[in-house]
């Protein structure tokens, strides 16, 4: 058996973190630690748990960037690689729903979503139909982590403008959800005929 490649170790990292950012998100809950970052006052586990987010997200990009340009795509990243990210993702809405801070019809969308796509792509994969990533996907992906990040920094307290900030780009990263998941529906016609 060989030994596992550097980008399918950063994906590993990335699972391993979920849990870690979990404790830490949780301790923060109370605010009993709270301390002033520039002009943010949050928890120092609450920072702790974003800085943790915040690592683990980076690895994404870095891990299928190494991948591809060093040609070490294997089976394990393929079917870690996106399952890492939904739950990294997914971890992080469950608990700031639990703290009220997501509606939770946001976290639902983002869950049916994910669950089709993925159901969608294990179907294409037995039939050998490969259906190309969109720009809405990318577009999704990259507003949805930037405002989770925002949210979980407390960002959103600062002012007025810092919340609109904020979660309008929360809420577009859940349009861009539904309009994603709209695309690959439409994309992916010929995975539905029987």
């Amino acid at each position: 058996m060989g030994r596992m490649n550097l980008p399918n170790k950063l994906t590993l990292s990335r699972v391993i973190a979920i849990p870690i950012f979990i404790i830490f998100f949780v301790l923060g809950m109370n605010n009993q630690h709270s301390i002033s970052f520039f002009v943010i006052n949050i928890d120092l586990y609450r920072l702790i748990a974003t800085i943790i987010f915040v690592g683990a997200s980076i690895t994404d990009y870095f891990d299928g960037k190494i991948a591809r340009e060093q040609n070490l795509v294997t089976d394990f990243g393929k079917l870690l690689d996106p399952l890492a990210d939904k739950m990294l993702v997914i971890t992080a809405l469950i608990l700031l729903t639990e703290n009220k801070e997501v509606h939770y019809l946001c976290t639902l969308i983002v869950v049916l979503r994910e669950l089709t796509i993925s159901s969608i792509r294990l179907v294409a994969l037995e039939r050998g139909i490969v259906i190309a990533a969109s720009i809405w996907g990318k577009l999704k992906t990259a507003t949805q982590m930037v405002a989770l990040v925002l949210i979980l920094f407390n960002f959103y307290s600062i002012n007025m403008a810092c919340y609109y900030l904020t979660y309008g780009l929360f809420y577009l990263s859940t349009a861009f959800v539904i309009i994603s998941l709209a695309d690959y529906i439409i994309k992916s016609k010929e995975v539905f005929a029987f």
